[in-house]
């Protein structure tokens, strides 16, 4: 199926008049709409917020394919801290990718001032049985972050994405939004244009290859798009449609809104219309990069917060 212009610009007039400023859609490698608004432009970057963290977890893909992690490694091989816990010594790096860990998600990490955001996230409590519950929240990554920066040596993380994922894709001089030890915060902190964040998108249409480079192995790439048994919409720091078109269509920004004990994310899905392997690149203010493999087509949206139906979108673009 091929995209039809037509429709992308209703759906560009949605999300203007929902205070969205950039729309990018990409299929079969070729731009096939492009619409900035509000004194907003093609090189004029924008926070991502937790669009960030699908980077960490392709960086984390790039870990397992240099051997220095496995996803089912346990956490405390390397934090050994957590050895002689009974629950944490039981948590998986696939579960902290997974937001399914049982750890405090704890949002005060996003905070300044704290001196060594690592430290902190490691003694955070557990609040349930190791891939019993979604916890959505920047403790998971920020644990992940400290066991790579352990597997490197003390060598910086930062220096790994940006080796590893960031410079292959063409992106530099990113945030990091770093704490008082120099480490970066991976739950958010990018921000990108439109056409740069679409790189990402294309990376994950090329099955882990980006312009002639394989970055991440195919087949590794792709454990990223499995769900998990406490959220089967989210896997390995990506959204996915997968429940599509039979699921529970949801705004999951205002799920996650509410306390991990409230949110529901049985049967969940972002759009019944779109297809369900759509997967979704996801940040606050609706900051969005959907990738639909099967019709090899991306569509990035950027905006301020606002009233917005990521359901509502997707089926103005795809014409449903």
């Amino acid at each position: 199926m091929e995209i039809q212009s037509g429709n992308c610009a209703r759906a560009a007039a949605y999300s203007e008049k929902n205070r969205g400023f950039s729309m990018l859609v990409m299929q079969n490698g070729k731009t096939a709409f492009e619409h900035y608004a509000n004194g907003g432009g093609a090189d004029m970057r924008s926070p991502i917020f937790s669009g960030t963290k699908s980077f960490w977890g392709v960086a984390a893909l790039c870990a397992v394919r240099d051997g220095l992690i496995k996803l089912d490694d346990r956490v405390a091989d390397t934090i050994t801290e957590w050895r002689n816990d009974p629950r944490k010594s039981q948590i998986t790096i696939r579960q902290l990718l997974s937001q399914t860990d049982g750890i405090e998600p704890d949002p005060h990490l996003h905070s300044q001032s704290i001196r060594d955001r690592n430290a902190v996230a490691i003694q955070l409590p557990v609040i349930a049985p190791p891939g019993s519950v979604f916890a959505y929240g920047p403790s998971h990554l920020q644990i992940f972050n400290e066991l790579l920066r352990r597997k490197l040596n003390g060598a910086s993380t930062i220096s790994y994405i940006s080796e590893n994922v960031l410079s292959p894709l063409g992106l530099t001089s990113l945030e990091f939004k770093k704490d008082g030890r120099g480490y970066p915060l991976p739950a958010s902190g990018f921000e990108l244009s439109a056409r740069e964040w679409a790189r990402f998108g294309e990376l994950v249409l090329g099955h882990g290859n980006y312009n002639g480079k394989q970055i991440v192995p195919s087949g590794l790439l792709a454990q990223a798009f499995n769900g998990s048994n406490a959220n089967s919409a989210y896997g390995l720091t990506f959204w996915l449609n997968r429940n599509a078109p039979g699921g529970r269509e949801i705004d999951i920004e205002k799920e996650l809104d509410l306390k991990w004990q409230r949110a529901r994310w049985g049967g969940i899905c972002e759009c019944r219309a779109a297809p369900s392997d759509m997967v979704v690149a996801l940040g606050s203010n609706y900051e969005r990069l959907f990738i639909i493999p099967s019709m090899n087509a991306l569509v990035v949206r950027q905006g301020m917060s606002a009233r917005f139906s990521d359901g509502y979108f997707l089926r103005l673009v795809l014409g449903r």
